[in-house]
C-alpha cells in the first residue's frame, strides 16, 4: 500500500468516514457528467496517477489541508 493511500485511510478513520461516503461527497459536489468511482479513484492512488486536484478535493471533505513548508537543512 502506497504512503498517500495509508495517510488517507488514517485520516478516514480518525474522522469516521468511508472512503464510500468521500465519493459519495465528491460526486454531490461534482457535474453530473464528471462522477468518479471508488474503483477509479482506488486504482488513481494506487496507480499513483491521481491528480492533485483530487487529492485537494478529498482533503477538503475530510477537512484537512495540504500545507507547504520549507525543507530544513
Amino acid at each position: 500500500m502506497n504512503d498517500l493511500k495509508k495517510e488517507l485511510k488514517s485520516q478516514m478513520a480518525l474522522k469516521g468516514i468511508t472512503f464510500t461516503q468521500v465519493i459519495e461527497e465528491m460526486n454531490n459536489r461534482r457535474s453530473k457528467d464528471n462522477q468518479t468511482t471508488i474503483q477509479n479513484i482506488n486504482n488513481k492512488i494506487t496507480r499513483g496517477t491521481i491528480k492533485y486536484s483530487e487529492v485537494l478535493e478529498i482533503l477538503d471533505i475530510l477537512s484537512l489541508k495540504v500545507v507547504w513548508l520549507p525543507k530544513e537543512d
